[in-house]
């Protein structure tokens, strides 16, 4: 039996799913059908061809995931044999932004006074 030739392009859902993006394929092919894949741009149905060369921007509940394709795989994998068939674009995360301790009041010391108030406003950066 001769072995098949490599594809030349395989369906966007088959292959989110196949590199992880998406935990199942169906799950895959839902982000397709609402719009959260785009390969090259222009929103992917779930049998949008994917080719090797091509960018897939795809929203994952874990954030936004830009890869360009640089293999063709159809079943899933591990993931460091996933890894192998994209490279990752996707910009790192903003720093996150420091926040002060929450103030906390003694229970059943009722409503803050204006003075208080004004004392927690300076602490929390706002101007009274």
């Amino acid at each position: 039996m001769p072995a098949s030739p490599p594809p030349s392009s395989v369906r966007a859902d088959a292959w989110t799913w196949a590199i992880r993006l998406y935990p199942t394929r169906s799950a895959a092919s839902a982000a397709c059908k609402a719009g959260h894949v785009k390969v090259n741009d222009a929103a992917a149905k779930p049998a949008t061809p994917v080719r090797i060369g091509d960018t897939v921007r795809a929203y994952t509940p874990g954030g936004e995931r830009i890869v360009v394709v640089t293999g063709l795989i159809e079943k899933r994998t591990s993931a460091t044999l996933a890894a192998l068939n994209y490279d990752d674009r996707t910009p790192p995360p903003p720093p996150k932004e420091e926040r002060a301790a929450p103030i906390v009041r003694e229970r059943g010391s009722g409503r803050p006074t204006k003075k208080e108030r004004r004392i927690t406003e300076r602490l929390r950066g706002r101007s009274v």
